[in-house]
């Protein structure tokens, strides 16, 4: 175990500058949603180029992929990489405030960053491989590509599809997003359920809204007679009323969000006729199902009536639904013993330099340690969950959201979270974190500690099979407790009016499409 640990360990100092070049490129890239055409493409590219037989498209998903490398008879390691990143978060990796070249603010930039976690992923995948491929581990790896993470696009689809299904283990990771949950694993509270999906108001018939009256006018829907409201009034109707009886959707307890998104307006011109089409898309983000299917239920019947307040008819699109998570003490303890055995991330003085160059483009004091202590130090599962449970209800089980939960219902899995820079004081405006998570002074620690984590966790499950035996006896026995099957009853929501990069004549623009 040793001389594979070294192994791996090895593989990533040899590649540190590669991994930084490669993160920069997919940093670089930043394509929303169900777009991300260059980052799936270059990760499918680097993997078949690292001997992994590769699938493009898997689940039905233009932008996903499933790699696998298998050497010998033995068990499969999971990982995954997310790649899609946030329109109007547009940040170069500088120290202040500027889109990327060619670029206006509105276009996507990476957020979490999700350029940095696919790149630890790969990191723990290739190290592990070395490392398998020196000592002769039997076993195999697999790496699945996972696209719309932000509107929790592909896992659910992927796991109804059974891409996660015979895996001895999934390992996910993230780079931290809140305290206390920073350099450690999750323990018994993970992510909750989630549920999206698109009203599409359209506005099909507006001849009709002249029902009840003495007759038709001689040139229909004249300028000067009524006319229907239209796609765009029952767009502002919904999202104002869904605002407006939110306090009433939910109890008042446990942590639950509903976010909207306004996809496209459909409106022809201005001129005086109703607009064709309007589509509103939730965010539903909720401790359990019961929860979930509650509050859709009540947006359902409040879009019927604002459909036909308004003239249109309604068409809902399912875009995701996500299950809670599912704890595994026995995997997490093996990610853990990695954790302690790597250390948190380590800033040189050139990346510290830089976090203060950012501190004072924000206005702030530059402070001898610019990044808040939790980012170099470790917190053990049970004291950041104690630290968790503070404001939850003891009947919650789960708390925030993230699509990963649905793997957990296939695979033991572990949740990891390393540290990305988080600077002291502010408040910051999103910009200083997004431009530190495409720095690579100071998004480079992560990436790298990530890999070795995840490389040794695996490598001590591809070698130990009484660590398997356990962590597949306590999937088991939790799964059965409380069974939930996968819920992805609708196909990937990929054709919807995403926004995307356009190349035209004028060059690559960002564009939001109607």
């Amino acid at each position: 175990m040793t001389k594979a640990i070294d192994a791996a360990d090895a593989w990533i100092a040899d590649h540190a500058g590669d991994l930084s070049d490669w993160c920069a490129q997919i940093f670089d890239y930043a394509e929303p949603a169900w777009r991300e055409y260059r980052s799936a493409a270059w990760y499918v590219e680097r993997l078949r180029a690292e001997g992994f037989e590769v699938e493009e498209g898997s689940g039905g998903m233009p932008t996903a992929f499933c790699a696998r490398w298998q050497q010998g008879e033995g068990p499969m390691v999971g990982m995954y990489a997310e790649y899609d990143a946030v329109p109007a978060n547009c940040q170069a990796p500088v120290p202040f405030e500027a889109p990327r070249a060619g670029l206006g603010s509105l276009a996507a930039g990476h957020t979490d960053p999700h350029s940095a976690l696919g790149m630890g992923a790969l990191a723990g995948v290739l190290a592990t491989k070395a490392a398998m491929q020196a000592q002769g581990i039997p076993g195999g790896l697999q790496i699945t590509g996972e696209p719309a993470e932000k509107i929790r696009g592909s896992k659910p689809i992927h796991a109804a599809a059974g891409y996660y299904d015979g895996l001895a283990a999934m390992l996910s990771w993230h780079p931290f997003y809140m305290l206390p949950l920073c350099n450690t694993v999750r323990w018994d509270t993970h992510c909750g359920a989630a549920y999206s999906f698109v009203y599409r108001f359209r506005c099909e018939v507006p001849q009709d809204w002249m029902r009840g009256g003495n007759g038709a006018p001689p040139i229909p829907q004249s300028h000067s007679d009524v006319r229907a409201p239209g796609a765009n009034d029952a767009l502002i109707t919904m999202y104002q009323l869904g605002r407006s009886l939110r306090e009433s959707m939910l109890p008042h307890r446990g942590g639950w969000s509903v976010s909207e998104a306004i996809l496209s307006t459909g409106q022809a011109s201005a001129d005086n006729l109703p607009a064709r089409q309007a589509d509103l898309q939730y965010m539903i983000r909720v401790p359990d199902l019961d929860m979930a299917e509650q509050i859709s239920a009540q947006l359902d019947r409040l879009a019927e009536n604002v459909a036909q307040m308004t003239g249109c008819t309604v068409e809902k699109i399912w875009v995701s639904k996500s299950r809670p998570g599912l704890p595994n003490h026995a995997l997490a303890n093996l990610a853990w013993e990695a954790l302690q055995e790597v250390g948190a991330p380590e800033y040189g003085s050139r990346a510290l330099g830089l976090a203060r160059q950012v501190q004072a483009a924000c206005g702030q004091d530059r402070t001898d340690d610019p990044l808040i202590p939790e980012c170099t130090r470790l917190i053990a599962p049970q004291e950041a969950e104690a630290i968790l449970r503070r404001d939850l209800p003891p009947a919650q089980l789960n708390s925030t959201s993230d699509d990963y939960t649905d793997m957990c219902w296939h695979a033991p899995t572990a949740r990891i979270y390393i540290a990305r820079p988080a600077l002291r004081g502010g408040p910051y405006p999103p910009w200083a974190m997004n431009a530190q998570g495409g720095i690579p002074e100071l998004i480079d620690p992560t990436v790298v500690t990530a890999g070795r984590v995840l490389s040794r966790t695996a490598l001590r499950l591809l070698t130990d099979s009484g660590a398997r035996d356990t962590a597949a006896k306590e999937f088991t026995r939790r799964r059965a407790a409380n069974p939930i099957p996968p819920l992805a009853d609708y196909p990937p929501a990929v054709d919807l009016p995403w926004p995307e990069y356009v190349t035209t004549a004028r060059g690559r623009h960002w564009h939001i499409p109607g």
